[in-house]
């Protein structure tokens, strides 16, 4: 088969402002298909969705990479091929593959053994990809494949902070900080059809424009000094706030939470927070929890209420397999709002 093969990461500090930059890294090479594992179905990849993990890799900010690599968590496609032990019956199926490898038996925790899908488990941005049998699921009916590939890792990631960890209840106020990002997307969208009032965070005006238009009450620009108190004004104490971006928005979440409220943290894109209010954090008994991505029980209920609401997510650019180095530097320009879907 032929795959996308990164062989080293970039230089440290080089800025990857043209396709040129990826493609001394990135190859589209032949590649020896493995033997199938007896419980792993062989899936021929139609689409494929990138992730800023895949961007943190190729940049060398990603812990234990291993060279080279095979990037991609989110795929879909056609199954091709079925193990020994696998389930027969999906052989020529169209399917949805889930990232999330080995969670573990712990509803509220990941294993020791857990990993995610591209990396160093070989991933969607190829031909084929093999994967469990168990972490592959129907498409929902609505939806291209294309739109399916959309969903994974930042879907999961999003209905986990949200609905497992946040505990959303319809018509509970939520903040989203660094609208724009995939899984940010996906929690607006999530909360949305969840009944939901929901606010953003940017620094770029148009996507707070495009954030309303799927279903944003409002948004704020984080680069105004006074944000956090134009936001108050506004909007009010927030029932929950999900957070993938850290930094020094962290502090002002502290005067924004309702008391008794959450907030979920799932990522930190601008880094730690400089400091914490302790003292506001226990007066108003307010909840800081962490997440990441989810198990096979959250995936499947993703699924369903995806489903049950007929969602559609929100695709900003859709680009052949051939231009991955351009939509790396796409995304690592971060002016789109939603994802970046590649199609063979």
């Amino acid at each position: 088969m032929k795959a996308w093969r990164l062989h080293a990461s970039l230089p440290s500090g080089t800025k990857p402002t043209a396709e040129k930059v990826w493609e001394s890294v990135l190859r589209w090479e032949e590649v020896g298909l493995p033997p199938l594992p007896p419980t792993h179905v062989r899936v021929q990849i139609q689409a494929a969705a990138l992730n800023r993990r895949d961007l943190w890799i190729g940049l060398g900010l990603y812990p234990g990479i291993q060279y080279p690599a095979i990037l991609g968590s989110d795929g879909c496609g056609k199954v091709v091929g079925v193990g020994n032990k696998a389930d027969t019956t999906l052989l020529g199926k169209t399917v949805l593959l889930n990232p999330s490898l080995e969670w573990g038996d712990r509803e509220e925790v990941q294993s020791e053994n857990y990993h995610i899908l591209g990396m160093p488990t070989a991933g969607t941005l190829a031909e084929f990809v093999d994967i469990p049998a168990e972490n592959v699921h129907p498409i929902p009916e609505h939806l291209t494949p294309a739109e399916a590939a959309a969903i994974p890792l930042a879907g999961l990631t999003a209905y986990r902070a949200t609905f497992v960890q946040g505990k959303l209840q319809p018509g509970q106020k939520v903040l989203i900080p660094g609208i724009g990002g995939g899984v940010a997307v996906w929690a607006l969208q999530l909360a949305v059809a969840a009944g939901a009032e929901v606010w953003v965070l940017s620094s770029h005006p148009d996507k707070i424009t495009k954030a309303q238009q799927l279903g944003a009450q409002g948004g704020m620009l984080y680069t105004q000094p006074d944000w956090s108190q134009q936001l108050a004004t506004k909007a009010g104490p927030f029932d929950l706030i999900v957070d993938g971006i850290g930094g020094e928005l962290f502090p002002a979440y502290m005067g924004l939470v309702r008391p008794g409220g959450r907030i979920v943290v799932y990522g930190a894109t601008r880094g730690n927070p400089p400091t914490i209010d302790l003292r506001r954090l226990f007066w108003k008994q307010a909840q800081v929890t962490g997440s990441t991505m989810g198990s096979p029980r959250d995936f499947a209920a993703l699924l369903r209420f995806i489903q049950q609401h007929r969602i559609r997510p929100f695709i900003e650019y859709k680009l052949p397999f051939s231009q991955l180095p351009h939509a790396l530097t796409l995304l690592w320009k971060g002016e789109q709002i939603g994802k970046i879907v590649l199609h063979l």
